[in-house]
């Protein structure tokens, strides 16, 4: 009977085990992963690579060094300049020296931003370097120009330009994880900014048309162009000899097709044929492609708001978010959609 007992307590302890032991094996991972905290790719079934192709990454790698060869067009020669040094010089030459710091360093990022792309795809007019000093690539003044140019301000001057280029070193526009390689701007919008689309007739998907506000300070916010008709009429006869325009009939033979969203003329009827706004813009040295025209007797006038293509960052825009506080990340942000900033390292 003893033994009888001591069998069946023994069996009752086995029993007790196994359910202790079965209890922590189901119960205790429980308690662990109801604890553990839940990412929002989890929850929704969705993990990094899924959500997005590329991986996420601080900087942007380019073969090659952080030399610049810049094409000097007076001289017909190429010079060497280390990249830093080369983006003050375009800065001092592309924006007024007396803008605030946040937009110096808006145009400091856009610029570095540029040469970068430039080192991949040379200019073709730089005859084997890497871009020309013209406004066909970006505006160079060496900074012993520069320090004669400002005279007495010079030093002053040079330590603001540097002190943007500084603080925003290495630092460029990606889109995608990928080197942004069209960084627009240009001077003054009128008032938003234009699609690359409507202007280019390319599709960049952070070149987009947005509000920017406050520029009727600009000195050529608006600005008037007066042409004799006759002298109108050479012009664009010279320019587009299926025209056909004649001085008598000009009134019923000039019209202007569409336009974007900012306002800029797309395409424009002149005679008997079409032409894209842009180029119009260019053919007459009008200040934007903003305008609108009136004709009287003996002229042709147009009125123009903004300076520069549109697309982009405007620079007078910028500056004015800068004085309303904002920083250069929000003022690249603005202008430059869905673009983040990221450093640049070569090889």
């Amino acid at each position: 009977m003893k033994n009888t007992l001591k069998s069946l307590e023994g069996l009752l302890s086995l029993i007790v085990f196994s359910l202790l032991i079965l209890i922590s094996m189901i119960v205790i991972p429980m308690l662990v992963i109801k604890s553990s905290p839940v990412s929002a790719h989890e929850e929704n079934g969705l993990n990094i690579s899924e959500e997005n192709n590329k991986e996420e990454v601080s900087y942007v790698r380019l073969s090659g060094n952080e030399t610049i060869k810049v094409h000097i067009t007076n001289t017909d020669k190429i010079i060497e300049i280390p990249l830093e040094e080369y983006v003050k010089s375009v800065v001092s030459g592309e924006m007024l020296v007396s803008f605030e710091i946040e937009a110096l360093k808006s145009q400091a990022v856009a610029a570095r931003t540029y040469v970068a792309a430039k080192k991949t795809r040379p200019c073709n007019e730089a005859k084997g370097g890497d871009v020309c000093d013209t406004t066909h690539c970006q505006v160079f003044i060496t900074k012993e120009s520069l320090l004669e140019k400002w005279g007495d301000q010079g030093n002053e001057y040079w330590a603001k330009i540097s002190e943007a280029v500084d603080a925003t070193k290495g630092m460029v526009l990606t889109y995608d994880n990928e080197l942004v390689q069209y960084p627009q701007f240009f001077s003054t919008s009128s008032g938003m900014t234009e699609n690359a689309v409507d202007v280019f007739s390319s599709d960049v998907p952070y070149l987009v048309s947005t509000e920017s506000k406050g520029e009727e300070i600009a000195p050529k916010y608006e600005s008037e162009f007066k042409f004799n008709i006759g002298e109108f009429v050479s012009k664009v006869n010279e320019k587009y000899p299926n025209a056909n325009l004649n001085e008598k009939t000009i009134k019923e033979n000039i019209e202007i097709l569409s336009k974007s969203e900012a306002g800029g003329v797309k395409e424009i009827k002149l005679g008997e044929t079409k032409v894209k706004g842009l180029d119009f813009r260019l053919t007459l040295g009008l200040n934007s492609t903003n305008f609108k025209f009136s004709i009287n007797e003996n002229e042709i006038v147009f009125n123009c708001k903004g300076y520069g293509h549109g697309v982009g960052m405007s620079q007078w825009g910028a500056n004015v978010m800068a004085k309303d506080g904002k920083k250069y990340d929000e003022i690249l942000k603005h202008y430059y959609t869905g673009t983040k900033l990221k450093e640049v390292k070569f090889d």
